[in-house]
């Protein structure tokens, strides 16, 4: 009959037991994380030294955990199967740790592991309790609980390490130490739940079995201690092992970095060695220099230089030597591509310093091509005028100061404005204007081509010649008329024809200013001085054109205060009808009242005002005093005649003019039918404009009438495009209409014509009886002109008509 024996545990070996497990689960969680970044050999070497220290590490803890419990008897063991029971655990943590140990960890990898771990752990346990000497029975229950705790302990334990090996850095110690405490108690849980789930009993003296009889008192601390030792060497040396894995993995990875920088690098580089042997390239520099590949293999850096442009050549080669001295080198060069098309590059020498000896270097090579080609462009465009491609004003600033500096001598600067440009710019707008100049600028080239002359575009349509001292005057007088002659030629924009002329003003160096300043206004004030004097002409400076300039200037300053002080003033010129003698209308006239010059005529001061745009507001002040004093004549009793104003050019394409009108006709409350507005022909030169802003007036009311008929160049076609109620001969017809039959014919033409378009018509520059009589006979009856009246003060209109409505012809002809 079988008795059952019962045992006590030892707390202390407990205590160590799960210590032991708890250590050799924190070796097995550092392993499985070394194994999955290894390879080769080295994998397979980790795995092995991984199973041996797992294997012992739970057979460890096992027989600590078996030799705690004491029986009340001895109980032998037999060693081979204790030996047997550790070969177990130590293969089963082989096969699991292949399985489990790699880079992604899949669900039926980890099972397949936690099972075979977990099977070689119950085996081993189940061995291990076989090897003593005794019979042993167990509870079923507790027996399956184990196996349960075995399987759970150890797939924890896999996915514990998956999840540390994928875990950030700095989080992984903790973890892994409180998954060790957490493992070990499972291991050390699943045996004691086999321990307890085990009833011993005695054998019969003839089933005992020889076997060994084990010392508890010290073998299990010595086992333990032993276990301990070699699991701490364990993670020792796997922490070794991966600070050395670390610091190789970073040198690769930085190998890595360096090399798809190197080889990814947009820019070409070459790396050479002391010898200028190439020993390493990229893509980038076989498509900068179109050589393949193979040429650089094994070829010297010195080879690479025959492609070098010529004038780079020399630097090229200085600044590569510099480089192996250990200078960092940054220059410009250029290459010919293989192509044969020129390349410019940008070139960094980098010394390669290994322990303080200079190796080689780096030459990096970056195309520059199309980056110098936009600077050249910009540096081009602040130079040059972008329309003309002409040198620009700052280019000629330069040019001529440099000039003056380098005391060359005497050299000649001419200046040079196109008359009646502003007139095509208005009209017929920017774009046809940006054509007219470049014609212009194409015409001069052409008359300088075979000298040493620098044309410039100053800006709008002034344009600068800087001639070379060589020439006297008597070639730059030739070239001069040559360029006039030249713009003279009539421009077809438009389809029509455009007559321009240019002015010059020349001035020479030193005569005429010793500096660039003073050269460039002397020229300016000759080449004003051909325009005040009827233009399309040159003229040299002399002293006397500056004192001109001077009072011009004076003239400018005096003007601004005339318009605030009240020192202009309005004649009124009649316009009478042939047949009664009557007045028809008055045309209102401006003068100016200057303190020290005395009375001023209009051709002084109406160039200055609008070339300082001063004509806005003294034709605003005209306008709005004519309306004011035709409006008081009218409530005076006059006769309700019309007043005739002048528009010029600008105030008539200024914005909103009809608005800008009817405001003047409702503070003046004149009625809008008793205005004329007179215009000019060269504000037809584009119907389109001009039929907007004519018939916006027309429909309010205001009459138009077309001053100076017949001496502009613009087509006919508007005389019936347009509402224009009158024409006005001009008095170049009259003049000698009496001895000239083709003005005779011409004048009688313009009647008959406007007669046949419905429009009125008048002339004006009558002087004479003849020339009266020869208007009447060709239908022709109101008339302007000294024949019946001078132009007359507003005191002298309203003391002629409002007491006696008609006009007396003066007694002596003016012929």
């Amino acid at each position: 009959m079988h008795h059952h024996l019962h045992g006590s545990y030892d707390l202390l070996l407990v205590l160590f037991s799960y210590l032991v497990a708890t250590v050799a689960s924190y070796t097995v969680l550092d392993l499985i994380g070394r194994i999955s970044t290894s390879s080769g050999m080295q994998r397979w070497g980790w795995v092995a030294f991984g199973a041996v220290g797992m294997g012992l590490g739970v057979w460890s803890m096992h027989f600590v955990g078996m030799l705690a419990f004491s029986l009340s008897t001895p109980v032998a063991y037999n060693l081979e199967m204790v030996i047997l029971s550790v070969v177990v655990i130590i293969a089963a943590a082989f096969i699991a740790l292949i399985i489990v140990g790699q880079s992604k960890l899949t669900i039926p990898r980890l099972i397949t592991g936690g099972m075979l771990l977990a099977t070689g752990i119950s085996v081993m346990h189940y061995t291990g309790m076989a090897a003593m000497q005794i019979n042993i029975t167990y509870d079923p229950l507790f027996f399956s609980l184990s196996i349960v705790i075995a399987i759970i302990a150890s797939n924890v334990a896999l996915w514990l390490s998956f999840f540390l090996h994928q875990g950030k850095e700095r989080n992984k110690i903790w973890v892994k130490l409180v998954s060790s405490f957490i493992m070990g108690a499972a291991v050390a849980g699943m045996h004691y739940t086999g321990m307890h789930a085990a009833q011993f009993e005695m054998r019969a003296e003839s089933d005992m079995v020889h076997g060994v009889m084990l010392d508890q008192t010290f073998l299990p601390y010595l086992i333990a201690g032993a276990t301990l030792f070699t699991l701490g060497l364990s993670i020792f040396g796997i922490y070794i092992s991966n600070r050395l894995s670390k610091k190789d993995s970073e040198i690769l990875q930085n190998e890595r970095w360096y090399k798809s920088l190197f080889e990814n690098n947009q820019d070409g580089i070459i790396s050479i060695d002391n010898d200028l042997n190439i020993i390493d390239y990229n893509m980038a520099i076989t498509e900068l220099t179109g050589l393949p590949g193979s040429w650089f293999r094994g070829n010297s850096i010195i080879n690479l230089l025959p492609f070098v442009v010529e004038e780079e050549l020399e630097r090229t080669r200085e600044m590569l030597y510099k480089s192996l001295h250990g200078e960092m080198q940054n220059y410009p060069s250029a290459i010919i591509h293989q192509l044969g098309h020129r390349v410019d590059i940008n070139v960094v020498n980098v010394p390669v310093n290994v322990n303080g000896q200079i190796v080689g270097s780096y030459i990096i090579a970056k195309d520059v091509t199309e980056e110098k080609a936009a600077k050249e462009q910009i540096q081009h465009l602040a130079f040059h005028d972008e329309l003309t491609g002409l040198p620009n004003r700052r280019w000629f600033n330069q040019g001529l100061a440099q000039k003056i500096e380098s005391g060359s001598g005497r050299f000649t600067v001419m200046v040079m404005d196109m008359d009646r440009f502003k007139l095509i710019n208005d009209s017929l707008g920017h774009t046809y204007g940006d054509l007219f100049l470049q014609e212009v600028s194409r015409r001069i080239q052409t008359c300088i081509r075979d000298f040493d002359m620098t044309l410039s575009r100053m800006g709008g349509d002034e344009f600068t010649l800087l001639c070379d001292g060589i020439y006297g005057e008597e070639e730059i007088t030739e070239i001069t008329v040559r360029i006039i002659e030249a713009v003279a030629v009539p421009y077809r924009l438009k389809e029509n024809d455009f007559y321009v002329t240019t002015s010059i003003g020349i001035a020479v160096y030193p005569e005429h200013g010793s500096d660039a300043v003073q050269l460039l206004q002397n020229a300016d004030t000759a080449m004003y001085e051909v325009k005040k004097n009827g233009k399309n002409g040159y003229q040299y400076y002399t002293k006397e054109l500056h004192a001109l300039l001077q009072e011009k200037i004076q003239l400018e300053g005096d003007l601004r205060q005339a318009l605030t002080q009240g020192q202009l003033f309005l004649d009124y010129q009649p316009q009478a009808d042939a047949g009664t003698n009557q007045i028809i209308g008055v045309e209102a006239l401006v003068r100016w009242q200057h303190p020290t010059k005395g009375i001023l005529s209009p051709g002084v001061f109406i160039p200055i005002a609008e070339e300082t745009a001063m004509i806005y507001e003294l034709g605003t002040w005209v306008l709005r005093e004519a309306c004011r004093q035709m409006k008081a004549w009218h409530d005076a009793g006059g006769p309700l005649i019309t007043v005739s104003v002048n528009l010029s050019s600008q105030q008539f394409h200024q914005a909103n003019l009809t608005t800008y009108i009817k405001d003047i006709l409702e503070e003046t409350k004149l009625e809008s039918r008793y205005l004329e507005l007179e215009i000019t022909e060269s504000m037809m030169m584009d119907p389109k404009v001009s039929s907007s802003i004519l018939n916006e007036l027309s429909e309010s009311g205001i009459r138009i009438s077309l001053d100076d008929f017949g001496t502009g160049y613009s087509s006919l076609s508007y005389l019936k495009l347009l509402p224009i109620h009158k024409l006005k001969i001009d008095r170049s017809f009259i003049r000698d209409i009496t001895q000239n039959v083709n003005d005779k014919a011409i004048v009688a033409t313009i009647i008959s014509m406007a007669k046949h378009l419905n429009m009125d018509v008048i002339a004006e520059g009558i002087e004479t009886k003849e020339q009266l009589d020869i208007l009447v006979d060709n239908d022709c009856s109101e008339i302007q002109g000294y024949y019946y009246s001078r132009p007359l003060s507003a005191s002298d209109v309203e003391a002629m008509f409002l007491s006696d409505r008609k006009l007396q012809p003066l007694q002596s002809d003016r012929a």
